[in-house]
């Protein structure tokens, strides 16, 4: 019993970590670009993700050792939103993306 109750800590904690990972990145992306080009890319504003990014960045922090609570999750889902969502939009709006035109 004790053998897999260790894994199961390790696997958790590389999960929360994880999850800090991107919750981290998500946060610093988003203060990398200006305010218009989130208005440009027909999203919310950089001070609406920012607001949201922080909040789920400080409960990851909370959470990190007890990431498969609703919280825990609720802020890594924020932060997925942004990166599937918010982040590819600025990226090609600003040139950055790496569509280079094509669509499927």
């Amino acid at each position: 019993m004790g053998l897999f109750s260790s894994f199961q800590s390790v696997v958790l904690t590389a999960l929360g970590l994880g999850a800090l990972g991107c919750e981290a990145f998500a946060f610093v992306d988003a203060l990398r670009h200006p305010d218009a080009a989130y208005v440009a890319a027909g999203k919310r504003t950089r001070t609406f993700w920012l607001l949201v990014l922080a909040l789920c960045l400080a409960v990851g922090i909370v959470t990190v050792f007890n990431v498969l609570n609703i919280f825990g999750l609720a802020a890594f889902v924020g932060s997925a939103v942004y990166l599937a969502d918010v982040r590819p939009a600025v990226l090609e709006l600003r040139g950055r993306g790496g569509s280079s035109g094509r669509r499927w």
